[in-house]
């Protein structure tokens, strides 16, 4: 069994204002009861005041999140509802007219029309029929709209899938996270009948923007060590559903207190997807997600490999991730490489242009994280080309200041002219148009949206690494 023997895990809900006071002031990490390590001395390089200020960074906008969760909850909610309801009823000047006339459309939040935030940034429904199917265009483009599409509710994702994509709906999962106490990992499982053999996409849910709990996952410092393997970022491990004595083969149903049958992430869809192969021998399966959710699609993969999961491994086609942040030390990225290349699984990390996310956590002296594998880069005109690191790998670099704002002003600007330049089914609505100004203040902000991942795999160019 794969066990954390070593670890460093940050709880923000036990530390209070005087720790966070003191851990500025101090290099002692360990009289700290929102601090658990197993590190007898902590009195490293890794104490030092940068080690420190962004652990308190981290535990103070951890808090801040959870203080603000239920009201980030409702003014998503609202946002989305406001969203739909001018969709609904043909735009925000429609809205009164159809009042007048008493057809005015109300939104439901779990109808099948309901879009979340995510989904109203970039509406398309629709497949790019123009690439042929089983192709590796094909399966990226199908894994950044299964991707975009598991950001919504169950009845809008079933509608897509029967009415626009003709494909089957195998699972919908809530999945427990068992240190927030709280459902927060979400996977859909879609099956595509239109290639020979049937490919199986499993794709896992991003950061919803209002989200809280998706929050905490993504700025949580902790990490987990796995002999053999590395450091782990400990987010992105709990969100899967990493057990207290690490990741058993199996593990035993438990209830919540609301007598709801726990479903941890990994261990759930690891059993859908046995069943599926059992049933469908010659199926294959791909792993994506965006944001988060490609961080989760990776480390599931990590994960089937420490439990020597070969046949299923044997069935792996490919992860595909776009937005993914770093997830692990370079350990563990050796570990990986090594893995994949044994069981020839086909790893595509998409990085759009000053997409922030990707650049997070850190790689630097400081921080252990790093990525792995080569990253499939491309500019705001959709140029690519294959990396070992994406450009301005940290972010944070004065130097890329004025560039990275000047392209955030091109990106606004692109968006009207991209349907005369490219298409009209490229023609971008107002409410990402705003958010597109939201990217001036804070460049890639704006260009973490999957609908720059959407452009990348319908018109980036990369002859050379597809192949076809």
């Amino acid at each position: 069994m794969p066990r954390t023997e070593n670890y460093f895990v940050l709880d923000p809900r036990e530390a209070t204002a005087s720790d966070l006071i003191r851990l500025l002031f101090s290099s002692d990490l360990g009289d700290r009861k929102f601090i658990n390590s197993s590190e007898e001395r902590h009195e490293d390089v890794s104490c030092r005041f940068r080690r420190r200020w962004i652990i308190f960074v981290s535990i103070v906008v951890q808090k801040l999140m959870i203080f603000l969760k239920k009201p980030l909850f409702f003014l998503g909610l609202a946002i989305a509802f406001w969203l739909n309801l001018f969709s609904s009823n043909g735009g925000f000047f429609m809205i009164l007219p159809n009042l007048l006339r008493g057809n005015i459309i109300w939104p439901e939040k779990s109808s099948a029309t309901f879009a979340s935030v995510i989904g109203n940034l970039d509406r398309r429904l629709e497949l790019d029929r123009r690439l042929e199917g089983g192709s590796e265009r094909y399966k990226a483009m199908l894994s950044i709209m299964a991707s975009k599409l598991s950001y919504e509710n169950i009845d809008f994702v079933n509608s897509v899938l029967h009415n626009h994509w003709k494909m089957d709906l195998l699972g919908f999962y809530s999945c427990w996270n068992g240190y927030q106490k709280h459902k927060s990992t979400e996977v859909i499982v879609i099956k595509d009948t239109s290639t020979n053999p049937n490919l199986i996409v499993v794709s896992f849910r991003g950061t919803d923007p209002f989200d809280a709990d998706d929050w905490c996952t993504d700025l949580d410092l902790s990490w987990y060590e796995v002999k053999k393997v590395g450091k782990i970022h400990g987010g992105f491990m709990k969100a899967l559903g990493l057990q207290k004595e690490g990741w058993p083969k199996e593990v035993n149903v438990e209830q919540t207190q609301d007598q709801e049958t726990t479903q941890y992430a990994y261990y759930t869809i690891r059993r859908c997807l046995k069943d599926i192969i059992e049933q469908n021998p010659t199926s294959k399966f791909i792993l994506t997600g965006h944001s988060l959710g490609g961080a989760l699609a990776i480390l599931f993969t990590a994960l089937l490999v420490m439990h020597d999961e070969e046949k299923m491994l044997e069935r792996l086609e490919g992860v595909y991730t776009f937005g993914q942040p770093r997830v692990g030390d370079e350990e563990f990225g050796n570990f990986m490489k090594d893995a994949l290349e044994k069981f020839d699984v086909n790893y595509k990390r998409y990085v759009y242009c000053n997409d922030m996310v990707p650049r997070l956590p850190f790689d630097d002296k400081t921080l252990m994280f790093k990525h792995f594998g080569p990253c499939l880069y491309f500019d705001s005109f959709y140029r690519g080309k294959v990396e070992e690191e994406e450009p301005n790998k940290n972010y944070f670099n004065i130097l890329w200041a004025i560039p990275k704002i000047m392209n955030a002003m091109w990106e606004l600007i692109r968006s009207f002219i991209i349907p005369y330049w490219i298409g009209e089914e490229y023609k971008e609505g107002w409410f990402l148009r705003c958010f597109r100004v939201v990217g001036l203040l804070i460049p890639g902000l704006s260009a973490h949206v999957p609908n720059d991942y959407v452009n990348v795999t319908r018109l980036g160019e990369l002859p050379l690494y597809f192949g076809d």
